[in-house]
């Protein structure tokens, strides 16, 4: 099974080749694939309308997660 990725203007197209009729196999590389894009995480962040001020604090609060990260994984042990 081989997953390719094209990019076109923009737009990214998915390639997914089925050997041996597996598709279970393939539909799970699909999902997987799909979910580190965050193509979920978008889908659900855009099923319902987030007021300016909310997606401020929403984004202030992903940045401070994404420090402290930083910084933890920056110390010395």
């Amino acid at each position: 099974m081989n997953v390719e990725f094209f990019k076109e203007e923009g737009d990214i197209i998915l390639h997914i080749k089925v050997h041996g009729n597996d598709v279970e196999a393939a539909i799970k590389a699909l999902k997987h694939q799909l979910q580190r894009e965050g193509l979920f995480r978008e889908i659900k962040k855009r099923s319902f309308y987030e007021k300016p001020s909310e997606k401020k604090k929403r984004k202030q609060r992903e940045a401070r997660k994404k420090r402290l990260k930083a910084m933890r994984l920056r110390k010395p042990v």
